[in-house]
């Protein structure tokens, strides 16, 4: 049975970048993002509880986010837990709201975030091209053990390198658009 996997090698590569895309969610351009919050983490009951199961947020303007807590008690601690995740944000509370103004971006903390993102899209290629190196691996492993032949091996390798080319192409392309949006917000 070979080890090699076509479907497996795609499937893996594809989960590099769709990480890429989730990372480079998270990074604030100066738009209010619902997905901004989605790191942030609160102490409740006693355990560490990602926010969106303590409270909604939403986008009521283009600069402005809106958390909405269900349970009045744990409003110092979803205060908290947004000030403790560093995105910057200073909440206002009104009732049992929190009221986020997304601050203006500093040319300065632009040129930070766009760094991030190369560097999380170097990250993602680093994965994708070990998928690659555990593919060609898994097809030289096939070869010696007599279930593919040289030119199987040859041709496989083919789809491997064009697969990688095709996702780190994906990669720099989603960094480059991220890079641009924050740049030119």
């Amino acid at each position: 049975m070979p080890q090699y996997d076509k479907a497996d090698v795609e499937r893996r590569m594809k989960g590099a970048v769709e990480a890429l895309k989730s990372d480079l969610q998270g990074l604030r351009t100066g738009r209010a993002n619902a997905s901004l919050l989605d790191p942030v983490v609160v102490e409740v009951y006693g355990s560490m509880t990602p926010l969106n199961q303590v409270a909604s947020v939403s986008v009521p303007e283009p600069r402005m986010l809106s958390v909405q807590v269900w349970d009045k008690s744990n409003m110092t601690a979803v205060e908290k837990g947004i000030a403790h995740a560093n995105l910057g944000l200073n909440p206002i509370i009104d009732g049992q709201t929190l009221r986020l103004p997304i601050p203006d971006l500093t040319q300065e903390r632009r040129k930070e975030l766009a760094k991030l993102a190369g560097q999380y899209a170097e990250k993602a290629k680093i994965a994708i091209r070990n998928v690659r190196r555990d593919a060609m691996e898994s097809l030289k492993t096939d070869e010696k053990k007599k279930e593919i032949s040289e030119d199987d091996r040859k041709r496989s390798e083919e789809q491997v390198q064009k697969l990688t080319d095709q996702f780190v192409k994906e990669t720099d392309e989603a960094a480059a658009k991220k890079e641009q949006e924050i740049m030119t917000q």
